[in-house]
């Protein structure tokens, strides 16, 4: 099983965010600690960088795989329009 580790701005952004969007976070990256390669989730590679996307509703994750150390990096979570500046 993967860890899950989430960077200060992941984490302030959850807490700021609604309890329930945040609550469906929360399950999907843990689901994703069981199964990284899951297809039932609303995953994408990002061109240009070695990172991956997440969609729930409008909002968007985005988080790398550390695979040496099995650790899931979350790296940011914001609303579409702002996470990818």
């Amino acid at each position: 099983m993967w860890s899950i580790e989430y960077k200060r701005p992941a984490r302030k952004a959850l807490q700021r965010m609604p309890v329930e969007m945040a609550r469906r976070f929360l399950t999907a990256f843990e689901a994703l600690a069981h199964d990284p390669g899951r297809q039932d989730l609303d995953l994408k590679p990002l061109q240009g960088r070695r990172a991956y996307r997440l969609r729930i509703g409008a909002w968007r994750a985005i988080y790398v795989l550390e695979h040496e150390r099995l650790i899931i990096l979350v790296l940011e979570i914001g609303s579409r329009g702002g996470i990818y500046k």
